[in-house]
């Protein structure tokens, strides 16, 4: 798995983790919703992303995106 992929599986598991916990416990997991989204924006439009700098770090190989 390259870093580009683990950022995406990542952000969309938190997506659907905050709906979820948005459903069943409280409207303010939508927050978390809002800012993976702005995450990904802004590292779509500037190409840095800090989980990305995490995971070069403990080894995981570079994709496209992110180097």
């Amino acid at each position: 798995m390259t870093i580009d992929r683990a950022v995406l599986a990542f952000a969309g598991s938190m997506i659907l983790v905050s709906l979820v916990l948005s459903h069943y416990h409280s409207p303010y997991w939508l927050f978390l919703t809002a800012f993976v989204g702005a995450n990904l924006l802004q590292a779509s439009l500037t190409g840095f992303c800090p989980l990305a700098l995490i995971l070069k770090k403990l080894g995981m190989r570079p994709g496209q995106a992110f180097f």
